[in-house]
């Protein structure tokens, strides 16, 4: 499947199409196969042995084992769950209420600590270096024998940033504490695995690699302590109260195993494809800022600033020209946008508001074209020749 469209799709971080192998493994459980999985009779029996099958799949893709798989409705869920659930826990069970997460994390993470510390909670936010990277050396001087829970991103979704989680994981381990990642970004297009990373839990968004919407899951390690968060029924084991989504379960599992079966030729046709873009970038413009760490990074991802000490350029007016001109980008998190707010990400590695403002985040994926990102860079280009001014 190609974009036969007039437009250039470089928003693959906020979402991906479905792919078409994917949609074809679903069908068969909106129609045939459409009973509950919690019931006891055929109908039942015949819808949970996919469902099982696809946690069987998506557990062993990732190195975990089925039972530490619970499916979710997305990556927020699965990030809402993993501090709720494991801070109540460790709260109720051992009266640790300390939870520290990194200054660049999702919202799904940040707002879910923000509410955790209007309860009562103690909250801590880890900063980042000027590349978006936790310090492992200096994370031990944030965490207290009252730390629970840390919850550092696997790669950031703004500049693609890729953490030292085994580190960070050896670290948050000595001083008793649980270690929660959010690989909504990396799962997919880098490679996961919950005993590699030393993670105890766990986020997964189905729709950030060709699976559908609405579906998501949180890995816990057995053994982990977490409350559930909804409650009405027995299914995810007592984890999660809900009628189970076959059909989404599948294209999950479809999903994974076809984006994982492609990641190596994948991963280096995007990484030559952001040298590609790099170099135009860099060839166009003297006054823009490459936003994430050179090497450690996800090979999808480019993120600029305009340096509006040397330019000054409107980044609302930039998107929206670059809409209007057939490129489809943003200015990071789709979650924030519409706001127009300066990215957190960006302030907390350094950049000014002003300059955080006039960003970009272009994200490429498997239908990107070289002759796509060619055609974006030169549209770039003349977009910013027609909305900007050159500071004396």
């Amino acid at each position: 499947m190609k974009n036969t469209s007039p437009q250039i799709y470089l928003d693959y971080s906020a979402t991906t199409p479905v792919d078409p192998r994917v949609v074809d493994a679903m069908m068969p459980y909106f129609t045939d196969s459409f009973g509950n999985a919690s019931s006891i009779h055929s109908f039942g029996r015949k819808a949970k042995i996919p469902l099982e099958e696809s946690r069987e799949k998506i557990a062993g893709l990732i190195g975990a084992a089925p039972g530490e798989v619970f499916f979710t409705s997305g990556g927020t869920e699965a990030d809402n769950h993993a501090l709720f659930g494991a801070m109540h826990a460790a709260g109720r069970l051992h009266g640790k209420k300390h939870l520290a997460v990194s200054a660049i994390e999702h919202h799904a993470v940040l707002h879910a600590a923000e509410n955790l510390k209007e309860s009562g909670y103690d909250v801590s936010v880890l900063p980042v270096d000027s590349t978006g990277k936790v310090v492992p050396d200096s994370l031990a001087a944030f965490l207290t024998p009252n730390t629970s829970v840390v919850s550092v991103m696997h790669a950031n979704n703004e500049i693609g940033t890729i953490q030292d989680i085994p580190d960070i994981a050896r670290i948050v381990h000595e001083h008793g504490a649980l270690l929660h990642s959010d690989t909504v970004q990396s799962t997919g297009k880098i490679p996961v695995d919950v005993k590699k990373l030393s993670v105890d839990l766990l986020a997964i968004s189905a729709h950030k690699f060709y699976g559908p919407k609405g579906i998501g899951a949180i890995y816990i390690r057995r053994g982990v302590e977490v409350d559930s968060l909804m409650f009405g029924g027995a299914q995810e084991r007592n984890r999660r109260a809900g009628t189970e989504n076959v059909p989404l379960a599948v294209g999950f599992a479809t999903a994974l195993e076809l984006s994982v079966s492609d990641l190596e030729k994948e991963t280096r046709r995007l990484a030559e494809l952001k040298r590609k873009f790099y170099r135009l970038l860099s060839d166009n413009f003297n006054t823009i800022l490459f936003n994430g760490h050179p090497t450690d990074s996800l090979p999808h991802i480019v993120n600029i600033s305009f340096d509006t000490s040397k330019v000054d350029v409107d980044g609302e007016t930039l998107l929206l020209n670059m809409d209007l001109r057939g490129v489809a980008v943003t200015s990071g998190s789709a979650c924030s946008s519409g706001s127009m707010e300066p990215s957190h990400v960006l302030q907390a590695i350094g950049r000014t508001t002003r300059t955080a403002k006039a960003s970009i985040r272009f994200s490429m994926g498997k239908y990107t074209t070289e002759e796509e990102i060619t055609k974006a860079a030169t549209i770039l280009k003349e977009v910013v020749a027609q909305s900007s001014a050159v500071r004396a």
